[in-house]
């Protein structure tokens, strides 16, 4: 195993227990360890990341970002923007932070694009809302998931959401995968049906295997864009995310609402 997949496991709390504790898919392999219910209900981690808007100026990294998602998840491509699927993208810095602008911001700075995601708040107002328990928080991470199965559609999470974070598939979205040759998917994620709700998951089956977020990977992987964005636990000290919030000024998206973001902005 790597240095930085091992570092990654600590902060996900995984060292001792073995990868996979804690998740719902792997409850079962944590009782055989012998962990006491209480112990694998326990929040051991809160998720986060922190987001460098200079380097995300740059084009290519976003679009790095933006297309490693598209393909890790499956996410159609539909040309009419009332229809469009996203879980990460771009807003102007106006829009993301409104809070933030004035009568005196720059011109540039108010346009200047800024790479927005759901922002797995740690009181979501989307999860109050659904009916079905089709979204809910993870309490052992923070992580604010989403049930596609157990969707009805009825969208109440997407008008509670102040972020904007939620897509709605108002047509089928199959037909939009891109395909290689062969016609086979990009990855094996499930796709998604017309009528249902989607958003990003911080790349939970990603985590569940000890690997980073689709596009913090993707952001390092081109030159120069290496910490455009950084993934981690905020209840290890000595995590990168922590080191960044303690040592860099950072902003959060519409905190005044009290939904306790968990992506921050280093400005």
């Amino acid at each position: 195993m790597d240095e930085s997949r091992r570092r990654f496991l600590k902060e996900l709390g995984l060292t001792a227990l073995g990868a996979g504790c804690g998740f719902p898919l792997l409850e079962a392999a944590c009782a055989a360890r012998g962990q006491a219910p209480e112990e694998r209900d326990a929040p051991r981690s809160q998720w986060a990341m922190v987001i460098d808007t200079e380097k995300c100026l740059r084009e290519d990294v976003r679009q790095a970002c933006i297309a490693a998602c598209d393909r890790e998840h499956n996410i159609p491509r539909i040309p009419e923007p009332a229809d469009e699927v996203k879980w990460i993208w771009t807003e102007e810095y106006q829009h993301a932070f409104p809070d933030e602008v004035h009568e005196r911001t720059p011109a540039a700075t108010r346009v200047a694009p800024v790479l927005v995601l759901c922002n797995h708040c740690t009181n979501p107002p989307c999860v109050k809302v659904c009916p079905t328990g089709a979204t809910w928080k993870r309490a052992q991470d923070g992580i604010v998931m989403m049930d596609m199965h157990r969707c009805i559609g009825c969208r109440y999470c997407i008008a509670a959401c102040p972020y904007g974070s939620r897509s709605f598939n108002w047509r089928d979205p199959r037909p939009y995968l891109e395909r290689d040759g062969r016609g086979e998917l990009p990855s094996d994620y499930p796709t998604r049906t017309k009528g249902v709700v989607e958003k990003c998951t911080f790349c939970a089956e990603r985590i569940r295997d000890g690997r980073p977020p689709a596009c913090v990977e993707a952001a390092n992987q081109v030159p120069g864009g290496a910490g455009a964005l950084t993934f981690g636990n905020l209840a290890e000290p000595d995590s990168e995310v922590s080191r960044l919030l303690r040592e860099r000024r950072t902003i959060a998206r519409r905190v005044a609402l009290g939904t306790g973001p968990n992506v921050y902005y280093i400005v």
